[in-house]
């Protein structure tokens, strides 16, 4: 379940009941969960809970699939794919998947987004945006100047803006439902002491020895 209240039906703003009514139909989201795509859909009914914020994100969706974008789609599911997996998030790794599925990219592409490094599948640009979703993501926004560079050598300035708002905007989507237990991402901590066999000995003074 999530950490935080969800927002049911009748205790929504009317713009957000008429996208729960989108979503979900006539079910109450909270008594009856699920969407056509098979998720919970509790990222909807949690971000409910503040309504400027749900607006916000909202936007935010919008803005990525906006005509007015000048990057490739492609490059842009790539790249939030690729956050997905590196920060870990179930939900935004599967969901984006299946975007980039419906991009007409091959199966041993969406397979090779984890270990991208090691494939031959992506030409020369669709390395460099993984490199450069690493960077954004894995060391925080260090990109070294010869990536960038290389970057440039392919997409304009506003394109590079918009990979950069673009999958940094889905990195902290991933954040926020690792540590709100949303949707796919309801998950128990999976580093966690495991128990010594009964009668064991002392493990350092094992190693002491």
């Amino acid at each position: 379940m999530p950490r935080l209240r969800q927002v049911s039906r009748d205790d929504a703003p009317e713009h957000i009941r008429r996208m729960y009514e989108f979503l979900f139909g006539d079910r109450d989201p909270v008594e009856e969960p699920g969407t056509d795509t098979g998720t919970p859909g509790n990222w909807w009914t949690v971000f409910a809970l503040v309504p400027d914020c749900f607006d916000h994100a909202v936007e935010g969706f919008r803005f990525y699939r906006s005509e007015r974008r000048e990057l490739d789609p492609r490059l842009r599911e790539l790249g939030q794919t690729r956050a997905g997996y590196a920060r870990g998030s179930q939900f935004v790794f599967s969901q984006h998947c299946k975007a980039m599925r419906s991009l007409d990219f091959t199966e041993e592409q969406i397979e090779s987004v984890a270990h991208w490094q090691a494939a031959d599948c992506f030409d020369e640009l669709e390395r460099l945006v993984l490199a450069y979703t690493d960077c954004l993501v894995l060391d925080g926004g260090r990109t070294p100047d010869g990536l960038f560079e290389a970057l440039k050598e392919h997409l304009s300035d506003v394109e590079i803006l918009e990979l950069t708002y673009t999958t940094c905007m889905y990195e902290m989507h991933a954040t926020m439902c690792r540590a709100l237990h949303l949707e796919y991402d309801d998950e128990p901590e999976r580093v966690v002491e495991v128990p010594a066999p009964a009668g064991g000995g002392d493990f350092m003074g094992a190693v002491d020895r």
